[in-house]
Formats: structure tokens, C-alpha cells, sequence
């Protein structure tokens, strides 16, 4: 049993909590989309499987996974089926979604943001949300693709906009 002369913390009674983060919104600047440097690790080359999806962005396509047997369309792209194992073939994707949920990362310099967005064909899709201030993004809010170029010599990639 715990003796009842002292405190569960293991603070001394009466003394206030500690108070590491005392300015949580310190640095924090309020600033609309500035174009940020999107690294690329690797090479579209270094796996087989997901060579059409870095060609169709290359010529600005969304390329997604669909099913031949059980015809649901899925993210990430794979050779098998997730739900049924069955093969799947590639299809252009609409572009066309909604937020799912997405997080802001204003200390971040610049800062930028990142979510999921459900599309229109089904599957959700992890990406960054570019060209647009970041105060108007919502759940539930009308998003479409739009294609920028890493830097380097990295390859475009698809992110979202809103529409």
C-alpha cells in the first residue's frame, strides 16, 4: 500500500507543475503558401511496379490500381490486389477528391501541409496540399491533383489544390 503523506507525482505537495512549453505559439508565423523545395529520395526506376505511375505523372496523370477480379481501385500501388489478392491493372484517376483529414506545420519554414484525400474513385491518398492558403483549408473540402517537379533531378509528383 502507498503511504498517504506523499504526493503521486513524486513533486512535493504544493508545488506548481512543472512548466516546460510555457509559449506553445512562440515562432509561429502566420504566412500564406510560399513555395517550398519538395525533396525526392531514390529513383522512379528503382521499383518495376510503380514505373507507370511515375510516367503517367510525368505526362500529368493520375495513374491508381484497380482490380480485374473484385474492380475496387486502391492506394498504394501493388501488384496484388489488397482485398481479394486478384491482378490489377493501371487506370487514370479523375484527379477530383475530398479532404479526409490533413494536418498544418506552421513552425515549419515555410510552412507547408499534409493530408489524406479520398478520390472520387474511391481510395485515399497521403499528399501535400500546395497553392493555397492554408487558414482556408477544411474536412470535407473539394480538392484536385496538380503535378509539380521535385527538386533536383526528381520527378513530378502529383499533390493537391484546391478546386
Amino acid at each position: 500500500m502507498r503511504p498517504r503523506h506523499r504526493s503521486r507525482h513524486r513533486r512535493r505537495a504544493g508545488h506548481a507543475p512543472l512548466r516546460q512549453h510555457r509559449h506553445p505559439g512562440a515562432g509561429v508565423n502566420i504566412v500564406a503558401y510560399t513555395a517550398r523545395k519538395i525533396p525526392f529520395v531514390g529513383t522512379p526506376e528503382t521499383n518495376p511496379e510503380t514505373k507507370a505511375f511515375f510516367d503517367g505523372a510525368a505526362s500529368g496523370k493520375l495513374m491508381i490500381r484497380r482490380c480485374t477480379s473484385c474492380r475496387k481501385a486502391h492506394w498504394y500501388p501493388r501488384a496484388l490486389c489488397p482485398f481479394c489478392f486478384g491482378e490489377c491493372e493501371w487506370e487514370q484517376a479523375s484527379g477530383k477528391g475530398k479532404v479526409y483529414t490533413y494536418s498544418v506545420m506552421e513552425r515549419a519554414n515555410p510552412p507547408y501541409a499534409i493530408g489524406y484525400v479520398t478520390l472520387a474513385e474511391g481510395p485515399s491518398v497521403l499528399t501535400n496540399f500546395v497553392e493555397m492558403d492554408f487558414k482556408d483549408l477544411k474536412i470535407g473540402q473539394d480538392m484536385k491533383v496538380t503535378f509539380i517537379k521535385t527538386e533536383g533531378d526528381g520527378p513530378t509528383l502529383p499533390f493537391f489544390t484546391p478546386a
